[in-house]
């Protein structure tokens, strides 16, 4: 009961706030429900489940029981420690696993594919589990070392000259691929995995002309790729590789927003092998926050869209009425005798 309802209350108040119709009273051992009959049915297979959640040792927050409503709310049937699976990786004690439906199937369609997209806003654990993947392959044997890249462009700023070797300009932008990697490894074998070449982490400038075989290759911030580049790493892929792109197309840095995955998503949509994994805010597993935020972006972009396209309209309308003047006008002069 007491990692059922959290520290404070604070799993239970979740409940609650997931089902507002619903109130929970909890006396020793005993948990009471009142509501609808259909609501109170939801409340109470979302508390068996994280029930059995727990008598398996599966760790669980917040954001995992706002997660557990939602995918029991689109199928009750389902079982939340079957549909979430084993673990991906276990470091230092912490389990590396999907927590939602759509990392589920982002995970399931790595290993079925041989070229995985995975396309989603912020916190929804693309490059995370794509490095867990990667750093599980490696593990398996099934591949002989890793490729972690991304493009260095700015996010929206000019940091002008910045002292130091080549390798101490590019490690600002690589920085978040050694972190993941020193949270899912011992910190101590990384470096030597680096120097070994068993683990190499590039700028995506750094892959033109190579074949990457054997290999688990993870691009990431995939959105500030230009059409070429995007390409050119591709066109990278050997034998016994498997390659997982993410990013985020809400958030292209490169200018004009010429962005390579945006039209690799056009270009490549349907060819065999290839799987495009798309996910929503409902997958965001980082503070419940940053879901209403991404949430909010996506209402005020589609105003923004709609405001154009009426702009467009009208603009159009008023062109064709000009034009249809211009040619009354036109006609008239001809009739007019000399």
């Amino acid at each position: 009961m007491v990692r059922l309802l959290g520290p404070h209350d604070r799993f239970l108040r979740s409940i609650e706030k997931q089902y507002p119709g619903v109130s929970v009273h909890v006396r020793g051992n005993e948990i009471t429900l009142t509501g609808s009959a259909s609501d109170t049915d939801a409340v109470r297979r979302l508390i068996d489940q994280l029930q059995l959640m727990i008598r398996h040792g599966e760790p669980f927050g917040e954001s995992a029981v706002a997660a557990s409503a939602r995918m029991l709310s689109s199928d009750a049937s389902q079982s939340l420690s079957d549909l979430l699976g084993q673990a991906i990786l276990t470091s230092r004690g912490t389990s590396i696993r999907p927590k939602t439906t759509g990392q589920k199937e982002y995970v399931d369609a790595i290993d079925l594919n041989t070229i995985v997209f995975g396309i989603g806003p912020a916190g929804t654990g693309k490059t995370y589990l794509a490095m867990a993947k990667a750093v599980q392959a490696l593990q398996r044997k099934e591949v002989e070392r890793i490729i972690l890249t991304r493009p260095a462009v700015e996010a929206g700023e000019r940091l002008g000259f910045l002292p130091g070797t080549l390798t101490d300009k590019i490690d600002p932008y690589l920085r978040p691929l050694y972190d993941a990697l020193n949270e899912m490894m011992d910190p101590e074998l990384v470096p030597k995995l680096l120097a070994a070449g068993t683990i190499e982490v590039a700028p995506l400038a750094y892959m033109r002309g190579r074949t990457l075989s054997s290999s688990f290759v993870v691009l990431d911030e995939a959105q500030n790729t230009t059409p070429e580049q995007m390409k050119m790493f591709l066109t990278r892929l050997g034998f016994g590789s498997k390659m997982v792109v993410t990013g985020d197309i809400t958030q292209v840095d490169v200018p004009a927003g010429a962005s390579g995955l945006r039209l690799v998503t056009r270009v490549l949509d349907g060819v065999d092998d290839i799987h495009f994994s798309r996910l929503t805010s409902a997958d965001v597993v980082r503070h419940s926050l940053v879901g209403r935020i991404v949430d909010a972006y996506t209402e005020y972009d589609a105003q923004k869209q709609a405001q154009r396209y009426e702009a467009e309209q009208a603009r159009e309308f008023a062109d064709r009425a000009e034009r249809r003047t211009r040619g009354t006008g036109d006609r008239h002069l001809k009739r007019r005798p000399s």
